[in-house]
């Protein structure tokens, strides 16, 4: 019997924020895959933080970040193409063999939208609850983009990342319009942009 085909499964966390990265996750499973694998959305904080350790420590995983200045450049679909091609890369690089196909969390693929995709992609809508390498992704790149803003909210204090993560919430907010954006804010986006108005 052949090798079962190598598929990746990818997803991404932080569209949504006004500060940080966009983070991409790219994972093929290991045997047997980690249980209870589900959208990260649908699992508790601690149930996340060990399934995230887990896929670690078993599968083969790798992330691609965008930062804000160049999801500023990009826009944010853009950059989220671009972390999801900047995950793959790295993860066929460390395994040194190409992929059968990339099964991504959506309605649309990296393929013939960013330059250096080059694998075989499959678009599948809430693929984080239906497919698990692509819930493993979800769950990676999650606790991977929380782990970025808990730290920079040690050196920025006022926004609350610790809790919000960078998504605009009511103090989120009121503490831009007190204290101004910090060079992690999307400046692109609207509530960011609509300071300079003020």
């Amino acid at each position: 019997m052949g090798a079962a085909p190598l598929v990746i499964g990818v997803d991404e966390a932080g569209r949504g924020p006004l500060a940080g990265p966009v983070v991409a996750a790219a994972v093929v499973l290991c045997k047997p895959c980690p249980e209870g694998l589900d959208d990260s959305k649908k699992l508790s904080a601690k149930r996340r933080a060990e399934l995230d350790e887990r896929i670690r420590a078993c599968c083969a995983w790798a992330v691609g970040l965008v930062e804000p200045g160049e999801i500023d450049r990009l826009n944010i679909f853009g950059a989220t193409m671009r972390a999801m091609t900047l995950a793959v890369g790295r993860l066929c690089a460390r395994l040194g063999c190409e992929p059968e196909g990339v099964l991504i969390d959506g309605n649309m693929t990296p393929a013939g939208r960013t330059e250096g995709w080059r694998w075989p992609a499959r678009a599948i809508v809430g693929g984080d609850a239906l497919e698990p390498a692509i819930s493993a992704a979800s769950i990676v790149a999650k606790e991977w983009r929380d782990r970025i803003m808990c730290e920079a909210a040690e050196r920025h204090p006022h926004y609350g990342w610790e809790c919000n993560k960078g998504y605009p919430t009511r103090d989120h907010l009121a503490a831009l319009r007190e204290h101004g954006a910090t060079p992690l804010h999307r400046q692109s986006f609207g509530p960011v942009a609509q300071l300079a108005l003020l």
